[in-house]
């Protein structure tokens, strides 16, 4: 690795204290801005492209780009193996979600592919989807398990979690969904007691987890038991997570918020009571556009969260039932058009903030001296450009650590 340099007709980035909320949540502009690291992949300048330390002599001279932290990725269900696109057309033909998820399909479809398909097969179909969220910016990101449905299964599923961080480019924390759907020949009840006594225990034991998760909804989980899951989460001292108010409103997101979660996620149908709670507290709202827009849902009221003061996050919520976009730049246009988010909002949601969520963000999500050189180069004479043209991948160059990613 050798040091390096890049600068561009403009850099932004979040600064300050996070998360980032108010009009501490729009990132600031530089122009013509320029990064700087030493030879061991970390920042040693973020400023005026005049006063680099050095010249730009490994990315070049980008008059008219624009340089960006990584995109972080917060909310992600890899590792999972096939697709599900005739649940889609069937969507569309006018069958719920629930209907889905009821006929054994959903979740339950997903499990059943994981658990037919070899370890190799997984972590190959899993890989390549890295490969390509590289390619469109994503620098780090959250592994999921939830697709097990058993103790062994979610286990197996945490195990090629682990696996698959070590050999992707990005920086990976995983997520144990202790509590995604009910297994089958299992009463509710019955699955949260052992998730708790045994599954999250056994998660710690072998170091596969780094914060627990559940989906709180009426085809799911009640908040009684992520209260009870959340004790558990804390007595092994891993973080809360918590899928809340996607379908419809079910008091999640104002108990994630009492009860200290690091996140509440969905929020599409988030109470006025929910989003006074994320305003006041330091759980994290994040929004998952694209989830919204492949079930035509009702999207989550950020203008009120905003003006709560709740801090923002967005991710992709790559999954194969409800959400299989795996680009960030995608997402952060299917935020600003779909949400109102502002483009430069929409970055610290997608950089600052979801790094504090994953609890990473002393290394990652904003270019700061001291910091890891993770950074992306885009085309386009301003960050604008990234949601005023969904579907085009902006991404020039990706750099990991000081190290640009082949795509």
């Amino acid at each position: 690795m050798a040091r390096g340099a890049a600068v561009a007709a403009t850099l932004a980035t979040a600064q300050g204290s996070l998360p980032a909320r108010g009009v501490a949540a729009t990132a600031d502009v530089i122009s013509p801005g320029g990064v700087a690291w030493d030879d061991d992949g970390t920042i040693v300048f973020v400023g005026p492209a005049d006063e680099l330390p050095w010249e730009p002599v490994s990315l070049g001279r980008i008059d008219e780009g624009v340089i960006v932290p990584g995109f972080v990725d917060c909310h992600v269900h890899l590792p999972f193996v096939g697709w599900r696109a005739d649940e889609f057309e069937a969507r569309l033909a006018g069958v719920s979600y629930r209907d889905l998820h009821g006929q054994e399909g959903g979740i339950f479809r997903s499990a059943r592919m994981l658990a037919e398909a070899g370890d190799e097969e997984v972590l190959a179909f899993s890989n390549a989807l890295a490969v390509e969220m590289a390619a469109h910016g994503t620098t780090a990101m959250e592994l999921k398990s939830g697709y097990g449905l058993s103790l062994e299964g979610e286990l197996r599923q945490l195990r090629l979690a682990r696996r698959l961080a070590e050999t992707v480019a990005q920086t990976c924390r995983v997520t144990l969904l202790a509590c995604h759907a009910v297994p089958e020949g299992w009463s509710r009840d019955d699955w949260v007691a052992a998730a708790c006594d045994e599954l999250i225990p056994a998660a710690v034991a072998e170091g596969l987890a780094d914060a627990v998760d559940i989906y709180v909804e009426d085809i799911a989980f009640s908040s009684e038991d992520l209260a009870r899951v959340a004790a558990a989460a804390s007595a092994a001292g891993l973080p809360l997570r918590v899928h809340a108010d996607q379908l419809g409103p079910s008091g999640a997101a104002e108990a994630a918020a009492t009860l200290g979660a690091r996140s509440a996620d969905h929020l599409n149908h988030v109470s006025d009571a929910g989003i006074a709670r994320l305003g006041e507290g330091r759980t994290a709202a994040v929004l998952l556009p694209s989830s919204t827009f492949t079930l035509r849902a009702a999207p989550a009221p950020v203008a009120a969260l905003r003006d709560a003061g709740a801090a923002l996050a967005i991710a992709t919520d790559l999954n194969p039932g409800t959400s299989p976009v795996c680009s960030m730049p995608e997402t952060i246009a299917m935020a600003c058009s779909l949400y109102g988010m502002t483009p430069l909002e929409a970055l610290t949601a997608a950089t600052a903030n979801p790094a504090w969520v994953l609890g990473i963000d002393d290394r990652v999500g904003t270019l700061e001296a001291g910091k890891r050189a993770d950074l992306v180069v885009l085309d386009g004479p301003s960050f604008a450009h990234v949601p005023y043209r969904p579907g085009h991948n902006p991404v020039v160059t990706t750099v990991i650590g000081g190290e640009p990613v082949d795509s």
